[in-house]
């Protein structure tokens, strides 16, 4: 994969055509059992294709490998996994825009969100000490991941154009 696509994978008009279960979980750096868990427990389900049954593949989008990111750092930063299905609920519920826009502070096992100049607690409990976790970062981590895949791990819609 090369720079272009992962330009083309968030900017471009064209029909996303999305990644493998495989490139999901190695992009956001996370195994693949964590992913399928996450898939079969509706933490995350691949917004362009789910699997139905043996021997069919989800396809995640790229906002579907930034929530993916987000959920590795939130876990990775100590919030449980409850508190992380929580505050995702309330992000899907309450964000409009691009979710790496967001900002959200942890405070030991609460979960702020920054909303404008609001702070917004989407666990409602829990005391400690704030860090900042700025989701552009979160973007910047997929791009790079997307950057330094192997080109022929993910369809080339002008390739494809040209042959069908």
């Amino acid at each position: 994969m090369n720079e272009s696509h992962a330009a083309r994978a968030h900017g471009s008009s064209a029909p996303e055509q999305g990644y493998s279960g495989t490139q999901a979980a190695q992009i956001a750096g996370i195994s693949y059992r964590q992913l399928d868990y996450w898939a079969r427990t509706n933490l995350v389900r691949p917004s362009l294709s789910d699997a139905h049954g043996s021997g069919t593949r989800r396809r995640y989008s790229y906002r579907d490998l930034l929530e993916l990111r987000v959920i590795k750092n939130l876990l990775d930063a100590g919030i449980k996994l409850e508190s992380v299905r929580e505050v995702f609920s309330y992000l899907r519920d309450h964000v409009d825009t691009d979710i790496a826009s967001a900002h959200i502070v942890i405070q030991g096992s609460s979960v702020l969100l920054c909303d404008g100049d609001q702070l917004v607690d989407v666990v409602r409990r829990g005391q400690g000490v704030l860090n900042l976790l700025s989701l552009a970062g979160v973007k910047d981590e997929v791009d790079h991941q997307l950057i330094t895949l192997p080109s022929q791990s993910a369809p080339d819609p002008v390739r494809r154009a040209a042959h069908g």
